[in-house]
């Protein structure tokens, strides 16, 4: 993130997913439907939910399939049975990486992903190697046609943590998990519609890379993304070029 700016950092990544929409939407429904399974189908008790219901609307996912995602979660035990799965390792130059899953087949995900690090430079670490690295915040983002101080006073006012305006102007709010929604619910009230609204991983500490590990690390995390089982990838890299 070039001067830590989380605004570069998510529209990268995000502009590297919509490519791939089409999975994007299969990683999407699955993250509804465990999360409804797991915490509920009533998003105003279940920030998990509230996040994933974002992202899918998003992603352009009509609202009927989202409904269809959180019904069949919702409605108990049925279905094959998906495990959470968090994979951490090593990119090329000592960029931390962070992979979330979720499988019906936990030898089968491992493989993949250790065989991926190992195609693409990296190494597979062992649990809490980078975990620790990283913080589980929510992201709420606007363009540099808002005003900063009346997000600023919205957002402070209705729980979020800080907010950061880069040198275009464009604003991100950072939120715990927890206020989530309410902070996203209280801006949208007062007429800040957000270009994107997540609850995401963020780096604590970062690595600076340059041209040409900057290719390697994207390479690692689009071909981790490619996995069918992998949910979200992350790095703390501080990419030359990219502003990621």
């Amino acid at each position: 993130m070039a001067g830590h700016s989380k605004w570069a950092n998510i529209k990268h990544r995000k502009a590297r997913q919509d490519a791939k929409r089409a999975k994007i939407w299969t990683k999407l429904i699955r993250e509804l439907t465990v999360s409804a399974r797991l915490g509920g189908a009533n998003p105003a008790d279940n920030a998990r939910l509230r996040a994933a219901i974002d992202g899918a609307l998003a992603a352009n996912m009509p609202r009927d399939t989202v409904d269809r995602a959180i019904q069949r979660g919702s409605g108990g035990g049925e279905g094959t049975q998906v495990d959470e799965l968090t994979y951490e390792g090593y990119a090329p130059g000592g960029v931390a990486v962070l992979v979330e899953t979720m499988t019906d087949n936990r030898n089968r995900t491992v493989a993949e992903v250790r065989h991926t690090f190992g195609k693409m430079g990296g190494a597979l670490g062992s649990d809490g190697s980078v975990g620790y690295l990283f913080e589980r915040r929510g992201v709420v983002q606007f363009g540099s046609d808002h005003d900063e101080d009346a997000v600023l006073e919205a957002a402070l006012e209705s729980g979020a943590d800080d907010v950061e305006t880069d040198e275009e102007g464009n604003i991100t709010v950072l939120t715990s998990m927890e206020a989530f929604g309410p902070v996203v619910d209280a801006l949208k009230a007062q007429e800040h519609m957000p270009v994107l609204s997540e609850v995401t991983m963020l780096p604590t500490t970062y690595v600076a890379c340059d041209g040409e590990t900057t290719e390697k690390v994207l390479g690692l995390v689009d071909a981790l993304e490619d996995l069918d089982d992998v949910q979200n990838v992350y790095t703390n890299g501080e990419f030359s070029g990219t502003s990621e």
